[in-house]
């Protein structure tokens, strides 16, 4: 018998789809181990109304780490609180999310532990008593087995690569300290600038509006950002060229050195599907590309693909997105 922990990512005072997708694999895992799924949640004071939230998609037990000192991220304390934690419960395994949090706090509690680590994973089990997880290899060209075999092994999940399911369980609450000051951290947060709050975050989006140097100019985004409203929840995302053109912010970029994303459908228009590129979306369930180039290697990886003008082609996709949403 072996228990599973989730570390219970949030954001303003609400659940993260990530964390959610963490507590279904979690789940699964828990009962493979013939254990417990443990979330742990550390927040500001507050936070623990959210437990409900977390003991209807599968967790028995939350554990609610409320201070002051976790108002925003705090690598250093949340380090020191899940490590101690892990080692107290003997998990089998601690899961998180490959977001940028998760991309922080896992290796460094890896690192406190010294034990194995597998990051940005698309799927994990537990197979003779070792965690194994696939994680993609060489831009997403390859995807590479691990088997983890210390304890507690340490996965990050892929946003987006796992679905959402409720696992309704009592979620009874113990209230635990954090370990010495959060606030006393070396590194302190001051501030957070964020976005409109009305953008949709890419990593929570069902659907991808992407496009690169082929929509030619700036202003010709606002083509995909009419699709993406036509659609309802959906984001855009750019290609690197683009950002760093200064046609999107940088928090736009999809690709290996921007974010990495897994909708149900991405639209890429205007992208050629460099290597590097493809390595941030080439999970998504549904690909659809639009290029002129018929050669373009955006195309290899797609499901569905139209040759031809965007320009031409995203308005009336647009106007057909919306007839068709006109019933429903």
């Amino acid at each position: 018998m072996a228990n599973v922990l989730v570390i219970a990512e949030h954001r303003r005072g609400e659940l993260r789809k990530v964390a959610l997708e963490a507590m279904s694999v979690a789940r699964s895992l828990a009962e493979a181990a013939g254990g417990e799924l443990h979330a742990l949640l550390a927040g500001p004071p507050g936070i623990g109304a959210r437990a409900v939230q977390l003991g209807a998609h599968g967790a028995d037990v939350v554990l609610v780490a409320e201070h002051p000192g976790f108002a925003h991220y705090n690598g250093e304390a949340l380090t020191a609180l899940v490590a101690a934690r892990a080692r107290a419960g003997q998990y089998r395994a601690v899961i998180t999310s490959a977001s940028a949090h998760g991309r922080d706090l896992a290796p460094r509690v890896a690192a406190r532990l010294g034990t194995g680590y597998a990051a940005d994973v698309v799927s994990v089990a537990i197979e003779a008593d070792k965690v194994v997880a696939r994680h993609p290899v060489n831009a997403g060209k390859l995807t590479a087995t691990l088997a983890l075999a210390g304890t507690p092994a340490i996965v990050s999940l892929r946003p987006g690569a796992f679905p959402v399911a409720p696992h309704p369980r009592p979620g009874r609450v113990e209230r635990i300290d954090a370990v010495g000051d959060p606030a006393a951290s070396r590194v302190v947060v001051t501030a957070v600038e964020q976005g409109s709050s009305a953008k949709l975050d890419l990593s929570e989006a069902p659907i991808i509006v992407s496009g690169g140097r082929g929509m030619r100019a700036a202003e010709n985004f606002r083509l995909l950002e009419e699709l993406a409203d036509a659609f309802g929840r959906a984001a855009v995302g750019c290609t690197r060229a683009v950002s760093d053109d200064g046609w999107r912010p940088h928090s736009d970029q999809i690709g290996q050195t921007g974010r990495v994303v897994s909708p149900d459908l991405y639209i890429a228009l205007g992208i050629s599907g460099a290597v590097q590129h493809l390595a941030g979306m080439r999970t998504s369930r549904t690909i659809v590309a639009i290029n002129k180039d018929r050669e373009a290697p955006i195309f290899k990886v797609a499901d569905y693909g139209i040759v031809g003008d965007v320009l031409e082609i995203v308005p009336a996709l647009t106007a057909a997105v919306r007839e068709a949403r006109k019933g429903h």
